[in-house]
């Protein structure tokens, strides 16, 4: 027997804007501790009994932002699939039992988001183990969380009957109920009756499969399709994307949970979960002052009670207020009642409506080399700060419109410019003229920063034409 933890890894993360943004979402920040989200879901599934290395299952875009946080904690995957398009967790799902199916006929899905928090490890996994034998009797064992407050950010789950000799904790799933109002919620945690749904769940891979054709016959069609026709490059798995793309769009509690005759619920109390789904959610997930504040960051208050407060890149001042939740950053400030804290993302669609990048991107940008951060612009000029990771290089390029001139500031750079090229090391620096080619690579152990300045009449991303790049990246040349 083999359990293949799944991590669906391809979420926005909307509601925890402005720190989480389209090109770096929640589940790669360091929200709660020192490691991501991502990079403690990881870390605590390796300690599972059976568990193989874990088949995540994300956007294509996040394959390089994955692969380095892998690497930060040491963990090797079973595979990385790579979704062409977002068609919700039922394919997403269904792509990682095809994989787990090819490798172990009887194996285990553990499908585990990657954004949430679990405080008590030792509890998860004994819910785990009390679920696995109901998995290898083909039941769908989700793991629904005692309640300790009504809240009105989570879905719940029914209880139905006690299942025979399963265990105390173990029940069929008479019904699942979306994300209720205040009133209802209330009333739903007072009968005792219902359990938080917190995504997680338990299946033989076959019999996922099998429940999906069932269901949802399309989605199962064109996702196995997409898996047939997928390419592996080292560890990530790309899956085709004209079959990929016909998927409905449909999650995996619409698909199946909710149609199922297989499901069971196993409650499991003292997890210490949440789905952290806005910033209140991450107010109650993190241990208050005496006032009831959680402060992160350079923040001084006075006379502040029941509050968040994170300060990024600078000072944040809050005198004589309460209930608020305030996030600083280096190019956004959000500010908002904690009873309001769901409708951040109405922020967010309206930043996406008017075309700006503060909802995709921040001012510091990753890549696979390292990352670049922009630290003043004009008209017809842009300074940037870059670090290139040891050994990584960026892609041989040239630009249609600007200039650039790179500064070392730390480390050793080898560049390409034009036909020539040398050593750079601190203090030294160099000029790229407009339409020239060049590369920066990083040859040595320690990181490599440079300060660089562009000018000239446009200076936007898109100006980069790349001639050869290490990083399967699109050529352009």
């Amino acid at each position: 027997m083999s359990i293949f933890p799944v991590v669906l890894c391809g979420g926005s993360g909307a509601r925890l804007w402005p720190m989480s943004r389209g090109g770096q979402p929640k589940q790669f920040l360091k929200l709660i501790g020192n490691h991501s989200l991502l990079q403690t879901t990881l870390m605590r599934v390796k300690e599972i009994d059976e568990a193989r290395g874990p088949i995540i299952v994300t956007n294509v875009d996040y394959r390089f932002q994955i692969t380095d946080q892998l690497k930060r904690v040491n963990i090797d995957p079973s595979a990385i699939i790579l979704e062409p398009v977002s068609r919700n967790t039922a394919a997403a799902i269904a792509s990682a039992a095809h994989l787990a199916v090819s490798a172990n006929p009887e194996a285990l899905l553990l499908v585990l988001p990657s954004d949430h928090t679990i405080q008590n490890d030792a509890v998860f996994r004994d819910a785990v183990r009390e679920a696995t034998p109901l998995a290898l009797d083909n039941r769908f064992v989700t793991f629904g969380v005692v309640p300790t407050f009504p809240n009105t950010g989570f879905g719940y789950v029914k209880k139905g009957s006690r299942i025979g000799n399963a265990g105390a904790n173990v029940y069929d799933v008479h019904a699942f109920i979306e994300k209720p109002d205040r009133e209802r919620a209330i009333e739903l945690v007072d009968t005792g009756d219902y359990l938080w749904n917190s995504g997680m769940f338990l299946i033989r891979a076959s019999v996922y499969l099998e429940e999906l054709q069932k269901h949802e016959p399309e989605v199962a069609q064109y996702a196995e399709q997409a898996f047939k026709g997928s390419r592996s490059d080292h560890q990530f798995l790309h899956l085709d994307s004209l079959a990929f793309a016909n998927c409905p769009h449909i999650s995996v509690d619409y698909a199946i949970l909710e149609k199922t005759d297989r499901a069971s619920v196993i409650a499991v109390d003292d997890l210490h979960w949440s789905d952290i789904g806005s910033w209140s959610a991450l107010r109650e997930s993190i241990v208050h002052d005496e006032h009831g504040n959680v402060l992160i960051g350079d923040v001084m208050e006075e006379v502040v009670s029941n509050s968040y407060i994170r300060a990024e890149h600078r000072m944040v001042a809050a005198i004589g207020v309460s209930d608020l939740v305030i996030v600083e950053t280096a190019d956004a400030v959000l500010v908002t009642h904690v009873d309001r804290a769901q409708s951040v993302k109405t922020i967010v669609d309206r930043l996406n409506a008017s075309g700006r990048q503060e909802s995709v991107t921040h001012r510091l940008v990753t890549r696979p080399w390292g990352s670049y951060e922009s630290i003043d612009q004009g008209d017809r000029f842009q300074v940037k700060r870059i670090v290139v990771s040891p050994g990584a290089q960026l892609s041989l390029q040239l630009h249609h419109h600007r200039a650039e001139h790179w500064i070392v500031v730390k480390g050793t750079a080898l560049v390409t410019n034009g036909d020539k090229e040398f050593l750079l090391t601190e203090n030294q620096s160099t000029y790229i003229p407009v339409g020239i080619s060049h590369r920066l690579r990083n040859p040595g152990k320690v990181p490599l920063e440079l300060i660089e300045v562009q000018s000239g009449s446009y200076l936007g991303e898109d100006d980069i034409v790349r001639l050869e790049d290490v990083y399967g990246r699109t050529i352009n040349a």
